[in-house]
Formats: structure tokens, sequence, C-alpha cells
């Protein structure tokens, strides 16, 4: 099916994944090893319900100041280049002839900056299937007037989500508030957005203890609004809290933090413990004298090609991030 663009042929998936009772996982991206895991795992949790064209939503961020993705796509670090990179790989993986071709993939972009995008805003839009468009910084009525402009001049191109609040960096000092019934009501109702990504106590970037998802809040939203919210922050909160997100009003969900959180612990793990082979006999010893290597780890060994490529660590990390992404496809393709 390649990558589906269109606005009424993106609103027929959310569409179409509503009647299954389904909540459409989107997953960002900042390189191409994350890209091919998320694809590899939707594929096969589609084959295993018997729904080979299962939808998955791929996402980065441009200039979002608290993680530049399709800067981090390349190693030029222009937001330019890697968003076009990533483009192309998912033509590559999705489109025609590609390993992923049975699967509808939807391209987001996410955290898009009414101001620092600027750029990008004038592209074609046309070759994405849906944007957040952030305005979540301003004051709250400005927030909806930019937002109402911008559905106003683009709206007819793709499906367009709103940040109705600002949602916070858990790792700092400062908390934002949940988002109220009623204020998503307003917001949807004044800015024509089709979907709003709400503040449900699941902060950005977090592990914290005392972060939770606001389940009774979604659906006071849900009461007023439909199902239409979309959750960010998933990764700072159990999975088991976030099982049935669906029957709250939740349609997606944006997710990127526990696939790189989740990997690097293996990575770790694996390279200690293959210290020798990872770095050679010499500095394995010179790591174990000076204590960074413990009794258990191998400081003998000759190193070897197996271990000390880009590949061994990229295929590691791949298949950690196959499992991360198959868990919470899993929670949400029943």
């Amino acid at each position: 099916m390649s990558i589906i663009t269109g606005r009424r042929a993106v609103l027929g998936i959310y569409a179409e994944a509503a009647r299954r009772g389904w909540t459409l996982p989107c997953f960002c991206s900042e390189n191409l090893t994350t890209t091919e895991a998320v694809l590899a795992a939707a594929s096969r949790r589609g084959k295993d319900l018997g729904v080979p064209d299962a939808p998955i939503i791929l996402a980065l961020t441009c200039r979002y100041p608290h993680r530049t993705q399709a800067a981090f796509y390349t190693h030029t670090r222009e937001w330019d280049v890697g968003l076009r990179l990533f483009m192309a790989d998912l033509g590559v993986l999705a489109g025609p002839g590609g390993p992923y071709e049975e699967l509808r993939v939807m391209v987001h972009l996410d955290h898009i900056q009414f101001d620092d995008d600027a750029e990008l805003l004038k592209w074609d839009l046309g070759q994405f299937s849906s944007i957040m468009f952030d305005a979540s910084s301003r004051p709250f009525a400005e927030n909806m007037e930019l937002t109402a402009s911008f559905v106003r001049d683009r709206g007819s191109e793709l499906v367009v989500e709103g940040a109705c609040d600002e949602i916070v960096d858990a790792t700092g000092a400062e908390r934002g508030e949940p988002t109220s019934g009623a204020r998503a009501q307003e917001y949807v109702e004044r800015t024509g957005a089709d979907l709003i990504v709400a503040n449900l106590g699941t902060e950005h970037r977090a592990s914290a203890k005392d972060l939770r998802y606001l389940g009774d809040e979604a659906r006071r939203i849900k009461e007023r609004i439909g199902t239409k919210v979309v959750l960010h922050g998933a990764s700072s909160v159990p999975g088991d809290k976030i099982a049935r997100l669906f029957d709250d009003g939740v349609c997606k969900v944006n997710l990127w933090t526990a696939l790189e959180r989740d990997t690097s612990p293996a990575l770790l793990r694996d390279m200690v413990t293959n210290a020798a082979k990872v770095g050679g006999p010499g500095l394995a010893s010179d790591l174990l004298s000076e204590g960074l290597l413990g009794p258990l780890s191998d400081a003998a060994s000759k190193a070897s090609l197996d271990y000390f490529t880009t590949t061994y660590r990229q295929s590691l990390v791949y298949r950690e991030m196959t499992k991360i992404a198959a868990f919470y496809l899993d929670l949400w393709y029943r």
C-alpha cells in the first residue's frame, strides 16, 4: 500500500481503526535503525492478526527545541537533509517493491513549531499524512488563533493535530496542568483541528514515579469532543496503565523515549560482557584494572569483527527496538 497521503485517505484509516477499537501508534524516529525496527514490528503484528496491510505511523520532529530529530537523522545536523533522508528511507522500505510495501505507512510531522519551523511550513505538505502544529508555547487564545489560521490555510492537504496545552519536560522543575474537557472542547471548536494533544499527566522524556496516565480526564474530554485525543509521553507510564486507550477516547499515541531509553541497557550489557571482542584485550585489561569492568567480563579474547563494527551495535539495538515496538503494538492492536 506504500505511503498513505491525502486527508481523506488518512481519516479513512482513523475511521477503520475506530471500528476495530484500535489506538494508532505513532513512533518517532531519528535514525534508520529505529525506522526499520518499527516497520518490522508492525509487519509481524499485522500478519499475526490477519491484517498484513496494518497501518503504522512513523514520525519525527524538525526544529522542536527539546529534540530536533530530523537533524539527528544525519550527521550534517541539517534538519532538511535529515527529513529528506527519512522520507527516502521510507520510500525504499515501504514503497513499491520494498520489504514492507504491504503496510499502510503514514508519515507524521511531530511538534512542528509555528515559528521555528516556518521554512518547513512552506513546503509541499501533501507528501505527509499529518502534522502536529505546535503553538502551545503561546497563551491559549493566541495558540487557538495561530492553529485556526493554519487549519484554514493547509488543512485541506493533510490531517492537522493541534496542541491544546504544552506538555513540559518532566526532567525539569516545571509541571503542566491536565487538560480539562471544557478547554479541549473550546480548542476544537475554535481551531477546527482534527485531533488534539491533551495533557493527561504523561509528561515528556520521563520515567518519574509521580507521572501517571489520567484516564478519568481523558474520558471527560471524550464526552465533549469524541475520540480525537492524542497522547504524548506514553514512555513515562507502565504499559498496563495504557492498554485500553481507545475506550478513553485516545485515537493515537506518540512514543519515542522508550525506544531509545530501553535499548541502551541491552547494548551496554552486551558490550561489557564481550569487552575484549569489542575493544581488544589491551583496552579490556586496562578497564578491568581500573575497576570499570568486573571479573565476569571477557578481557582476554581477541578483537572480533563480529563485535567492533557499527553493524554489531545497530543489530543489537534493532532487535531490542523491534521488541519494544511489538510490545506497544500488542497493547493497541488487538
